[in-house]
């Protein structure tokens, strides 16, 4: 049975559907120019593995988020009568984690690579950055697992306690009863979004005391350092996730603490914004990187080329 849509739900469906599409193209572009490469050289660098799994990580839960959204809206019912749908819910947190604990992954990689500090643990991870890479997203994976289990007892509770009212109506105006045991799992979640969120946090902190170093060394021996171009470079995409990453990590908690509270203003602002955060910061990747930059600025010259001839 197919509900009536309002023109919020519709105003919503648009927005998500925009963003999620071209979020969808930004990081598939970013996904075929890494793979042609791979196809050449024969091998992947560590910054483009870690490169790799964070756009295809966004990729599919742009995907997998806005079908959900899209059955949400238009079938609500369908979902409560299957509630092996919510299934999808646990894939999609899966998904959002892995890309935020792989972009956090990559933060710290950049940090690990460029900074240069004397001691001696820090001098040992710069040797072993390389070969931790596939620990270091391993590890991300277990975390996002048991974050998915965890949005899955979470949305099987929320199914739990709408089966029975749930009727004909808007899917945003869904009423959910807290229930004593989400806060347990909320706590779990925040604290991984934390742990992330400090994790670029110091990363950034580290890059910009490590460059500060390099310019007093610069004016102290009157020469110049190769390394600052490339600290300024991480410097760049490091505070542009940082940026991004602030934003999405006030949205995460408040979209925790209005879980209950569909269909306000402020939780519409959140789902618009956690649409836009993977194809925007995708995007602040391909300019932060010269061999991205340059296909895609190549493909929008032969794409103009090819609208001014016609």
């Amino acid at each position: 049975e197919q509900f009536n849509i309002t023109s919020y739900d519709a105003t919503a469906l648009a927005i998500m559907t925009l963003e999620a599409f071209a979020g969808m193209w930004i990081n598939a572009f970013i996904v075929s120019v890494i793979c042609m490469s791979w196809v050449q050289k024969k091998t992947l660098n560590s910054n483009e593995k870690i490169l790799l799994v964070v756009v295809c990580s966004r990729f599919w839960f742009l995907c997998i988020s806005w079908l959900y959204s899209f059955l949400s809206i238009t079938y609500p019912h369908f979902l409560y009568v299957h509630p092996r749908l919510q299934l999808v819910v646990s894939i999609e947190s899966l998904l959002d984690y892995s890309n935020i604990w792989f972009s956090a992954s990559l933060c710290v990689f950049y940090c690990t690579k460029i900074a240069n500090f004397r001691n001696s643990f820090f001098i040992y991870l710069k040797v072993k950055i390389d070969r931790m890479v596939l620990w270091l997203l391993l590890g991300s994976v277990l975390f996002s697992l048991v974050i998915g289990i965890v949005a899955y007892e979470i949305a099987d509770q929320v199914h739990c306690n709408n089966s029975n009212s749930t009727g004909r109506g808007s899917f945003w105006k869904a009423n959910i009863k807290m229930d004593k045991h989400f806060f347990p799992s909320f706590f779990i979640t925040g604290f991984g979004y934390a742990i992330s969120f400090m994790a670029v946090t110091f990363s950034a902190l580290l890059l910009l005391f490590s460059l500060w170093k390099h310019k007093c060394n610069m004016q102290t021996n009157s020469m110049k350092d190769i390394s600052v171009d490339a600290h300024i470079k991480a410097m760049k995409s490091v505070l542009s996730f940082l940026i991004m990453y602030s934003i999405n990590f006030i949205c995460l908690i408040l979209k925790m603490v209005y879980v209950t509270k569909k269909g306000t203003p402020v939780m519409f602002l959140i789902v618009v914004f956690q649409y836009a955060f993977p194809g925007v910061h995708s995007l602040f990747l391909i300019f932060g990187n010269p061999k991205l930059e340059k296909t895609l600025l190549r493909i929008l010259s032969c794409v103009k080329f090819k609208v001014c001839m016609r």
